[in-house]
């Protein structure tokens, strides 16, 4: 079973940084993919960006510029470094961890963008 731990959140002013990470347990990281997406109050969970095994990104169009995806394999972990925040970047972020049929998600974190 994999569980997946969120860290990083907070509040942050508008035009400010913040890094979310998340640690994985389980033995197949490595060759999994994984990626980020985020729930605001009252609206459908939404992609924000994926990373392959390989390391082939995706970004939703919002975010792309300001967001990056990475991952180290080594620690089992991967980050979304949030640069140029914005208030509808405020949501609960959440990991999600896709090892073929099999998909697992993390507790979730909360980020606020203070306009």
């Amino acid at each position: 079973q994999v569980q997946l731990v969120e860290s990083g959140g907070g509040l942050v002013q508008a035009g400010g940084s913040l890094r979310v990470a998340c640690a994985a347990s389980g033995r197949f990281f490595s060759v999994a993919a994984m990626g980020w997406y985020r729930q605001a109050p009252g609206k459908q969970r939404e992609l924000v960006a994926t990373i392959t095994s390989g390391g082939t990104t995706n970004y939703a169009d919002s975010v792309k510029g300001r967001f990056t995806i990475s991952r180290d394999n080594a620690k089992n972990t991967v980050y979304l470094q949030m640069n140029g925040l914005k208030p509808e970047d405020t949501a609960v972020y959440y990991c999600n961890e896709k090892i073929g049929p099999r998909e697992y998600w993390g507790q979730g974190t909360q980020v606020t963008v203070s306009s």
